[in-house]
């Protein structure tokens, strides 16, 4: 088949699509709008190349962010290409790195079997190096020491390098020497966390030559998707590959980068011609996803941003209904329109799954969920949790059910231990089969610890655990307290803040949410009078 003939199985493609299918040769940055088909580029983009014969399926290597996108890609490929696609390889940076580290890992002294440290392991990990360094956890946390090393190998930052840049800064020389600490503990359990896996592919490739050449060799294309999104170390691990052949495309759009928190760097998309010489940039601008008047606003909004190359998006779709903007004075003024607008829609025809509802905060979904809810409106919530079943506002709300009644078997194991008070599993099951074979609640039994052998070792913790609930019930009943005051006192009595930013992933979230739980019960009691509110508390902790 000649080329020409090839090429005429892409015509469904439009000019700029084509134009970066057949550009297979030499650097290409595709700056690709949303909606612009990107993925379809990069499908049609491999299989042209493999139709073309210039390379066999092994030699293409295509990275992607997410293990979901590297599964869909792959199998577009070999639905496109039914001989050879599968042979390609399209991963995720990590997935490829550890291919890369169970052959070659021993040059640098791991063993194909290292083991790869997730979140846990690495918390654990690193409170263990806190109490060996002396360093208070609460004045420093585990997470933060995590997030800061995280930070560093992003950069190719060693502990070293680290120390010498805290100067006198203490804080950050005491994350140096936990850094140092914990790629010691790791390298002698024969470990890596996921940074390690890119950090460590690049440090192979920098001191065996011969394993670089043999993958420079093998990767004749390689192709790069959310561009956007890489940091330095990815950046760094792409371009030793690509700097046989040069020819490496990535796909990204500047205008679409959210991963800076994560280390992302939008220089790599900005100056990539300037890295990669005689590089071609082809801008993808025809949108197949929304009516012209959203593209007009998207255009508008984004062109006020100050690192961008630049484009502007356009569609052959019609012009569209124009976007309304309502402004409400409350959260529940926004959440009952936006109940009364899908309520109205359904009316004229429209189906309830025609509506989605997208919101900034996980703390501001607990207004339009009680609005839905209210309404008669089914509903889910997509990537998170239902407000009331996170855990944090479970454990809220397992201690206001505890004060109003604390013989709740169920809520008070919930909350004996959160935030951890020395009182294990154990503990609390030896006081929950005393208490079943007296007939009494969990909470009488630990009030008396004392009294039982089984429960003496941890009785002092299980009195204070007594002494703090005990307290509560009696702000409670003094009726001093409103019921949003006595939910601060629990939170401050409590220290639940604190536990968050120690023990827990993104705390600000949870703090946030928790802080929403208070708005809602202020709400509540605003919404009765005191009559009403005294007779209403109880049933608050079961509903808010």
């Amino acid at each position: 088949m000649t080329q020409s003939e090839i090429q005429k199985n892409f015509q469904h493609m439009n000019t700029m699509q084509r134009k970066a299918v057949f550009a297979t040769e030499g650097p290409l940055l595709i700056l690709a709008g949303a909606g612009s088909g990107k993925t379809t580029v990069l499908v049609n983009r491999i299989a042209y190349i493999l139709q073309s014969q210039l390379c066999k399926p092994w030699q293409i290597l295509a990275i992607t962010f997410t293990n979901k996108a590297a599964g869909e890609l792959k199998e577009r490929i070999c639905n496109a290409v039914p001989e050879g696609g599968a042979d390609i390889w399209a991963a995720t940076f990590h997935s490829t790195c550890a291919r890369i580290l169970r052959l070659y890992g021993d040059r640098i002294g791991y063993t194909s079997h290292f083991t790869v440290y997730g979140t846990d392991d690495q918390k654990k990990l690193i409170k263990d190096i806190l109490k060996q360094l002396h360093i208070d956890e609460k004045i420093l946390p585990a997470k933060t020491i995590l997030s800061e090393i995280s930070k560093a190998k992003d950069k190719m930052q060693t502990p070293e390098e680290m120390l010498k840049e805290a100067n006198f800064d203490s804080r950050k020389a005491s994350i140096a020497k936990a850094y140092e600490l914990y790629q010691s503990k790791l390298k002698t359990a024969d470990a890596m966390d996921f940074d390690d896996m890119l950090c460590n592919t690049v440090l192979l490739f920098e001191k065996c030559p011969e394993v670089l050449e043999y993958y420079q060799n093998q990767f004749k294309y390689i192709m790069v998707d959310e561009y956007q999104d890489t940091n330095k170390v990815q950046y760094r691990f792409v371009s030793m590959l690509a700097e046989k052949y040069g020819n490496i495309c990535v796909v990204g759009d500047d205008d679409q980068s959210i991963y800076k928190f994560r280390g992302a760097t939008i220089e790599n998309i900005l100056s990539f011609e300037n890295t990669f010489k005689g590089a071609q940039i082809i801008r993808l601008e025809q949108n197949y996803r929304s009516t012209q008047n959203i593209l007009n606003a998207a255009n508008e909004v984004i062109s006020n941003n100050t690192m961008r190359k630049g484009k502007t998006l356009w569609t052959e779709n019609s012009e569209g209904d124009k976007i309304e903007v309502h402004t409400s004075e409350t959260e529940r003024d926004e959440a009952s329109f936006i109940a009364k607008t899908i309520l109205d829609g359904v009316a004229n025809g429209r189906k309830f799954s025609d509506y989605a509802v997208l919101y900034r905060m996980n703390a501001q979904s607990n207004a339009v969920e009680q609005a839905l809810s209210r309404s008669g409106i089914p509903h889910r919530v997509i990537g998170g949790h239902r407000f009331y079943d996170r855990e944090e506002i479970r454990d809220m709300v397992a201690y206001l059910q505890v004060i109003n009644n604390p013989h709740d078997d169920v809520r008070l194991s919930r909350i004996i231990n959160v935030p951890k008070r020395s009182i294990g599993a154990t503990t609390v099951s030896h006081a929950a089969e005393i208490a079943s074979g007296l007939g009494e609640s969990i909470y009488t039994v630990i009030k008396d610890a004392d009294s039982y052998p089984q429960l003496s070792r941890a009785a002092s913790k299980l009195k204070a655990f007594v002494n703090l609930i005990d307290g509560l019930i009696e702000a409670e009943q003094s009726g001093d307290y409103s019921l949003a005051e006595l939910y601060n006192l629990v939170i401050e009595h409590t220290n639940y803040e604190n536990y968050l930013k120690t023990e827990k992933d993104n705390p600000d979230v949870r703090i946030e949410n928790i802080e929403e739980l208070s708005s809602n019960i202020i709400k509540f009691e605003e919404d009765y009078d005191d009559e009403a509110s005294q007779i209403g508390r109880a049933s608050c902790r079961e509903t808010v």
